[in-house]
């Protein structure tokens, strides 16, 4: 029996798990796809919308990715600034 099959037949066994965990993606990724809207980084929103990795990334974003990088709107704000002062 191969991994896949384990897996398969370990879900078939116990199907509160498979709840469990859609219930625990689904809470994860909503607060991940909020705060990457909030902060307006289109990137981050495709990239948690598309990719399932049972709340791992979403759970990074939100602690760790959302913290060290800017919101685009200040990225936006400071190109403004540089532009403006020529002189």
């Amino acid at each position: 029996m191969n991994f896949y099959t384990s897996i398969i037949a370990f879900l078939n066994a116990n199907p509160m798990v498979m709840y469990l965990l859609t219930i625990w993606t689904v809470i994860w990724k909503g607060l991940a796809l909020w705060k990457s809207a909030q902060r307006q980084e289109k990137i981050w929103f495709v990239v948690l919308l598309i990719v399932n990795t049972f709340g791992l990334l979403e759970i990074l974003y939100l602690f760790v990715f959302s913290r060290y990088l800017k919101p685009a709107k200040e990225k936006k704000e400071e190109k403004e600034e540089k532009g403006t002062n020529l002189y």
